[in-house]
């Protein structure tokens, strides 16, 4: 409903009907649940950002030749030597790699870190707003429900 994206007052939320009312409070809980799984997302990705620089300090520190355990997977290793530790393969995004300096990989990881950071801060502002929303839509259409109910 646009009427949840531009702050709806409380005010405004008097004047409608409980079924507009409804309406906000789902599409903004909707949203809110939306930009939950995006900061999700955006904490995930960060985390192994986190742990690609962590690697990348790692490998800068031992010599070329060095025997060492090569992750396939988050629970699969192989036995390997270090090559380079001077050049670095980048993942870039949809299978692509770059060939970079420790310096420029490292670098790379720590742009992409402020830029999510950047957007989780973004968003964790967008849901607050939306859930006050919801929860603003919440109250008036409890006050509403409460009047038509019959006395008892």
């Amino acid at each position: 409903m646009a009427a949840a994206g531009r702050g709806v007052m409380i005010g405004e939320m008097e004047k409608m009907s409980v079924e507009q009312l409804k309406a906000i409070k789902e599409q903004t809980e909707m949203e809110v649940n939306l930009l939950q799984d995006s900061l999700n997302n955006i904490r995930t990705a960060t985390n192994r950002l986190d742990l690609a620089s962590t690697a990348l300090q790692d490998l800068s520190v031992r010599p070329q030749g060095k025997k060492m355990l090569v992750p396939l997977t988050a629970s699969l290793y192989v036995p390997g030597t270090l090559d380079d530790s001077q050049n670095v393969l980048v993942d870039v995004g949809t299978g692509y790699f770059i060939q970079k300096t420790m310096t420029e990989g490292k670098d790379y990881c720590e742009r992409k870190i402020n830029l999510l950071k950047s957007n989780y801060d973004q968003l964790l502002e967008v849901a607050s707003k939306k859930k006050s929303i919801a929860d603003e839509a919440g109250i008036v259409l409890q006050a509403k429900l409460k009047q038509l109910a019959p006395a008892s």
